[in-house]
């Protein structure tokens, strides 16, 4: 919010921390019969003048025009109003590369009536023009506005972007973040900017040189991928149980205690498809916490 709607940030009270309506957003969506869903985050945030209001953000990240976007903006928005009655703030930001295509409203008029219903947006494109300040900004979201624009820039070009991506974590590595802020940004970066594997290879030797020299522990995704390839190489053996201990070393790795729990469940695990989507989410995964939530689906639909 500080860096995409400067505007609307200052008028939050951030020292009660925003509460997340994810069951209300999925109302919204199943009421609203719009087609695809763009609508990615509802929030209940309370103001500085003590009101409480609700902050509908919108993502747009299609390459294509759509024509339809703004009205289904409004169809959130009023849907938000309709089921709770609290007023709705409506945010877009656009990911695209069509650099006059900036819907900001929805309006229609007829019989004497008019409705109209106006939004902010935030074209990623126009940051192109003010790389130097995303350079300077300490913001994370700065550094995940150069890695959008980088991708988008490099597409068919690798060695470009191979280029592009080392520029974008060292400077992520430089800024100063702690290591946990580190680990998030990095994991999004890297599943943005993918490369072909033998300019994967190099790049993953690259960051590892780095830290070497500046003897800057970090766990990267770039160790997490290598256990991946061993796991996967197991899995090809036809060695389940090498697939188990792989999942169980990145889990380890990653969060240092594994539950008994859910070492046992892992070991329970024979189907060589689960694991390998265990280890997928287990790479990007947030906490321990949603891995056993998602290891208990698991079991729950087996």
């Amino acid at each position: 919010m500080s860096f995409f709607f400067p505007k609307v940030h200052p008028l939050i009270d951030w020292g009660q921390p925003p509460e997340s309506l994810d069951k209300e957003l999925e109302q919204i969506l199943r009421q609203a019969d719009s087609g695809e869903r763009v609508a990615d985050k509802l929030f209940k945030v309370w103001l500085l003048d003590g009101k409480i209001t609700w902050v509908l953000i919108h993502i747009e990240v299609q390459s294509q025009y759509k024509s339809d976007f703004a009205k289904r903006i409004y169809q959130y928005s009023y849907r938000a109003f309709d089921l709770y009655e609290q007023p709705v703030i409506s945010l877009a930001v656009l990911g695209d590369d069509r650099a006059t295509w900036r819907p900001s409203d929805y309006s229609y008029k007829l019989g004497g009536c008019k409705l109209k219903l106006k939004f902010p947006i935030v074209k990623l494109l126009d940051y192109q023009a003010k790389w130097q300040d995303l350079e300077e900004s300490t913001n994370p979201f700065a550094i995940m506005t150069m890695a959008h624009l980088t991708t988008m820039m490099t597409l068919g070009k690798p060695q470009m972007r191979q280029q592009g991506k080392w520029d974008l974590v060292r400077r992520l590595l430089e800024k100063g973040y702690d290591q946990e802020d580190i680990r998030k940004l990095f994991r999004a970066i890297d599943w943005m900017m993918t490369l072909p594997e033998e300019l994967q290879q190099s790049f993953e030797e690259q960051l590892n040189r780095y830290q070497q020299e500046r003897q800057m522990p970090l766990l990267s995704n770039m160790e997490v991928r290598g256990m991946q390839r061993g796991i996967e190489k197991g899995i090809k053996q036809g060695t389940v149980q090498n697939a188990h201990e792989w999942l169980l070393e990145v889990l380890t790795v990653r969060f240092e205690v594994v539950p008994p729990e859910v070492i046992e469940a892992i070991n329970q695990i024979e189907d060589v498809s689960v694991l390998k989507q265990l280890l997928r989410e287990a790479i990007a995964i947030s906490s321990m916490v949603e891995f056993q939530q998602l290891l208990s689906q698991n079991q729950a639909d087996s």
